[in-house]
């Protein structure tokens, strides 16, 4: 009696754990103050993309806060930015930006995609940008007082 007691338990253990499968993804933190990747960017086209989008927006240099903006980039598997990117107005060609944040989004979209990409799509609210020390900066989602 005890061995086929020991025996079931065996099995259902077994079935239980799939050695073979695939780990699950994680869901990605929200992102409202993205690390230096505000996703993982296997190819290179799309590290390529973002690349571009932060060499466009530099320093984002600021002498005050009406020129302070902030980009919604890439895409998380259920809807809505991965992340938000402080960025200046002063100096900076903003339809190229948008455009070049437009094609990353797109990249993003076609690797979850086809990577069967899932997250807990959990909204990420716009934190906003401001203008601190002469640089824009993500705000805390508040309105800056004016």
């Amino acid at each position: 009696m005890r061995t086929l007691l020991l025996s079931l338990i065996m099995a259902c253990t077994a079935c239980t754990t799939d050695a073979s499968a695939p780990p699950e993804r994680q869901p990605s933190p929200p992102a409202t103050q993205p690390a230096p990747t505000p996703a993982p960017a296997p190819g290179a086209a799309t590290g390529s993309t973002l690349e571009q989008i932060r060499a466009m927006i530099g320093s984002a240099a600021c002498t005050g806060p009406s020129q302070c903006r902030t980009l919604p980039v890439g895409a998380r598997a259920c809807g809505g930015p991965e992340a938000y990117l402080p960025y200046s107005t002063a100096n900076l060609n903003e339809p190229a930006l948008r455009a070049l944040a437009e094609r990353y989004k797109g990249e993003r979209q076609a690797q979850n995609q086809a990577s069967g990409m899932v997250s807990d799509c959990r909204f990420i609210p716009d934190p906003g940008a401001v203008c601190r020390a002469g640089t824009c900066q993500l705000g805390n989602g508040e309105s800056p007082a004016s």
